[in-house]
């Protein structure tokens, strides 16, 4: 079954010829995959972060990713391009995510405080005393506080906060929204 695809070259195959290929572990699937949407993947990711360098970046760790798990693909499912761009956009996010963190502490101390064994309000407390953003989650009420340490320094997600914390998804999710509103007014 393999030569079927083999004797493709990369320009004429579909999207789902290149992530079977790929889920063989066939490089030639991957480098049609690139070929085939690596200037529509750029794209997206600028809309999303607003730099090239950090688009580029984005495609980069999704092809990779792309590789890595190509054979967790199932067709039925869902489209090879819809999954593709399910990874580009998470990637992208997570960037968005870390260039904002890194925005807003000034330094890399909430990153070192990522530890799964240290409570949210240990985290808050290590950070500087002069830290607008010490200052600002100390505004918040303690559960809302905790759900964001818990979000974005131990890198939960709203899903796993929700189990954690026995509250409901949505719950969640309007709470850290409303959190993040509150942090950035405080912040700005």
């Amino acid at each position: 079954m393999s030569h079927v695809f083999s004797d493709l070259r990369p320009a004429s195959m579909t999207l789902d010829d290149a992530m079977r290929l790929c889920a063989r572990g066939e490089q030639a699937g991957l480098r049609a995959i690139y070929d085939l949407e690596a200037p529509a993947m750029i794209g997206v990711a600028m809309r999303i972060l607003r730099r090239r360098d950090l688009a580029e970046e984005a495609v980069h760790d999704c092809i990779v990713q792309v590789w890595r798990k190509a054979a967790s693909f199932d067709a039925a499912r869902g489209q090879a391009r819809a999954w593709l761009y399910t990874v580009l956009r998470n990637r992208a996010l997570n960037i968005l995510r870390g260039e904002r963190h890194n925005a807003n502490t000034g330094d890399d101390d909430l990153l070192a405080m990522a530890s799964d064994d240290e409570t949210p309000e240990a985290c808050v407390t290590r950070l500087s005393e002069e830290k607008a953003l010490r200052h600002c989650l100390e505004r918040l009420e303690p559960i809302r506080r905790n759900m964001i340490v818990l979000a974005y320094a131990q890198g939960l997600t709203h899903g796993e906060l929700a189990g954690k914390l026995g509250l409901p998804l949505g719950t969640v999710k309007s709470t850290i929204r409303r959190s993040l509103a509150a942090l950035k007014e405080c912040m700005a």
